[in-house]
């Protein structure tokens, strides 16, 4: 979980809250300013979700890169070691 996902969680708490104080004081200010709040913290929620995934995948293919070079390696000595 990254900085965006947190802040993201933050403000959509905080909005929705917002939001609801505003219903409960017929303050339709606040509830629009909540409202927005909301909207603003899920979308830090998305794009962090966007960058982990980004980032895990990044990390995935790095993994399969060191893996498949292990793999070529182990059949040169193995061929190497064969013709000898």
């Amino acid at each position: 979980m990254n900085q965006d996902t947190v802040k993201g969680a933050v403000d959509d708490a905080a909005g929705r809250a917002k939001r609801q104080v505003g219903e409960w004081t017929g303050d339709t200010q606040t509830q629009i300013e909540g409202g927005a709040q909301q909207i603003k913290g899920k979308a830090e929620k998305a794009w962090g979700t966007v960058k982990d995934a980004v980032h895990d995948a990044g990390a995935t293919n790095r993994n399969n890169s060191e893996l498949e070079h292990e793999r070529l390696e182990s059949e040169r000595k193995h061929h190497e070691a064969a013709g000898s």
